[in-house]
């Protein structure tokens, strides 16, 4: 996911899109845990997207004040 997908979108698209991140974080977490994931980088760009995800939020949130 680039920021430029994620900038385009509402907020409350955002936090259900976070909200599906997160899960899917928790759910590749336990995997690796036991040994069932098969790219352990994808952990890495989960915790990435969740950043773009929360920068783009908080940057709509400080453009309305």
């Amino acid at each position: 996911m680039k920021f430029s997908e994620v900038k385009n979108l509402t907020d409350k698209e955002i936090r259900v899109k976070i909200r599906e991140v997160r899960k899917n974080l928790f759910d590749a977490r336990m995997k690796n845990a036991m040994g069932q994931l098969t790219n352990p980088l994808s952990i890495r760009e989960m915790r990435r997207d969740v950043a773009r995800l929360r920068t783009a939020l908080r940057q709509k949130q400080m453009a309305k004040n």
